[in-house]
This record gives C-alpha cells, sequence and structure tokens, in this order.
C-alpha cells in the first residue's frame, strides 16, 4: 500500500532547501531523508519535530491532512 503520509519533500522545496541541507542539520545519512522525502519510510515524532523547526514551519505542516483512503487490495483476505 502506497500512501503519501508527509509533505517533507513539498516543504523543503518551499524554503528552497536541499535534502542534503536537511541531512546535514540533522546529522542523519542523505539516503534517509530520500526516503522520508519519497515517503519510502517515515521520521519518529521527536525527528519530525526538529525538521519543523529547521525549517521554521508548524510541525502540521509537514502532515499529508485527512484520513488516508484504503482500496480493497490493501486488505489481506482470510482472517476474522
Amino acid at each position: 500500500m502506497e500512501q503519501r503520509i508527509n509533505r517533507i519533500k513539498v516543504v523543503l522545496a518551499e524554503k528552497q532547501r536541499t535534502n542534503k541541507w536537511l541531512a546535514e542539520n540533522l546529522g542523519r545519512e542523505y539516503s534517509t531523508i530520500s526516503k522520508w522525502c519519497t515517503n519510502t519510510n517515515q521520521p519518529d515524532l521527536i525527528t519530525l519535530t526538529k525538521i519543523a523547526h529547521l525549517l521554521e514551519v508548524d510541525i502540521r505542516e509537514l502532515l499529508v491532512s485527512g484520513r488516508p483512503t484504503l482500496k480493497d487490495s490493501d486488505f489481506t483476505s482470510g482472517s476474522k
């Protein structure tokens, strides 16, 4: 199931910052930031708070609003 959970990539672009800049300021690997920006992995809440502080935005701006939409194929059959 592919879901967009965060908006880190969008906010970085709005603030004219790069993945490299964020990696350096957080002390994280570039590949980790890339995974967050593509929503492959998600940062924990503490890290998300740090990102919001660095980008000078409310933490809510880093999150996709609304509930995720699930398709029938997102559920596995067999368990009741």
